[in-house]
């Protein structure tokens, strides 16, 4: 199976490109785990923000195969425990899900189409956070599903 996280920007943070790459580094090789930065859109500040949504929406279509289980972070979307993530991971793994791909969206969030595109919405938090640390919640989830699912001590268990 290949897990992707596909994301509009770089992450210029050091700290956060540290601890990506520790949580990168202790997700399961059989994952074949990449993140994906796509360059931001250029002349993005004269577009209007569906312009711009529907722009970010072509540069992630040339990243997606009609395959992909496609997975958007998206605050409207469905909040889960870690162990129910895990569950649903391991649903797709048991389900011959050949790709998962997260995508994380810009500034204005998605355009229509890609929600069409989307499989599922997961929602980290009712909160807001910046798009570079949703990025490290998110690998960080993944290898915290990763240690329930091979029934590792977990928390306060």
């Amino acid at each position: 199976m290949r897990i992707n996280l596909l994301c509009i920007g770089k992450t210029d943070d050091r700290e956060i490109r540290t601890l990506l790459a520790y949580y990168t580094s202790r997700l399961p090789r059989h994952w074949n785990f990449e993140i994906i930065e796509i360059p931001d859109v250029k002349n993005a500040k004269n577009l209007t923000p569906e312009l711009l949504k529907k722009e970010e929406a072509k540069l992630f279509q040339n990243h997606l195969d009609s395959g992909d289980m496609v997975i958007l972070l998206d605050e409207k979307g469905k909040q889960y425990s870690s162990r129910d993530f895990a569950q649903k991971l391991d649903h797709w793994m048991n389900h011959s899900v050949k790709k998962i791909t997260f995508l994380i969206g810009g500034a204005y969030g998605f355009a229509e189409e890609i929600h069409h595109r989307g499989n599922e919405k997961i929602a980290l938090s009712k909160m807001t956070f910046t798009h570079q640390m949703v990025r490290l919640f998110i690998v960080e989830q993944l290898y915290r599903a990763d240690q329930i699912l091979q029934g590792k001590p977990y928390h306060n268990d």
